[in-house]
């Protein structure tokens, strides 16, 4: 998993509430089990028109956010069924943080497990930045996890809380695989021991 630490980049804002799984990421999408190549369905029903062709009206199809990292979302944003190829849509897109007042939370769980942050802040902050991300392009935001703060095109920061153990292993790229592996020193010992004790096994 990679590593996140300090992401500096344009913010596109969404701001409709209840953005579900769904809309993230469509059912006819779910039919593959790799993280790969389900960027192109990311909110494809807002995405696209009928016909295949792009809806210049959606945000992520405005050329001031079609490199977007960071997606600064409406309240209860990921709610629905618990797909994790919604994650893997969003960073395979290049989102790599999303912040919003609140989250579903396998979702939010979901995201810590694939490399994204997803952070909750106030509607007062939420606000704030949503007027920073309306700015396009030229208004970068800065999102530092060592820190805990999110850092506006005009100097403005606003502080987030984030669980410990979610901080280490995003800022480390620790995934639930990685995880496991670290202890691998101790797992080969005791099989080794095992098939010394109990070499009929």
């Amino acid at each position: 998993m990679e590593k996140f630490t300090v992401l500096t980049g344009v913010a596109a804002p969404l701001p409709m509430i209840n953005v579900d799984t769904d809309m993230i990421i469509p059912k006819q999408y779910l039919k593959t089990i790799k993280r790969t190549g389900l960027g192109t369905g990311l909110f494809s029903e807002l995405r696209y028109n009928e016909d295949g062709s792009e809806n210049p009206e959606f945000v992520l199809n405005q050329p001031a956010y079609r490199n977007a990292e960071i997606l600064v979302a409406g309240d209860n944003f990921g709610c629905g069924s618990s797909r994790e190829h919604a994650p893997w849509a969003l960073m395979d897109f290049g989102i790599r943080c999303v912040i919003s007042t609140s989250f579903a939370d396998i979702f939010f769980n979901n995201c810590a497990k694939n490399g994204i942050l997803a952070i909750k802040v106030s509607e007062d902050e939420l606000a704030l930045l949503m007027d920073d991300a309306e700015r396009g392009s030229n208004a970068k935001i800065t999102v530092d996890l060592e820190a805990q703060e999110i850092r506006g095109p005009d100097g403005g920061v606003v502080k987030f809380d984030i669980d410990p153990w979610t901080k280490h292993c995003l800022l480390n790229g620790l995934d639930d695989i990685a995880l496991t592996l670290e202890k691998d020193p101790a797992i080969t010992g005791y099989e080794d021991q095992v098939s010394k004790d109990r070499p009929w096994v």
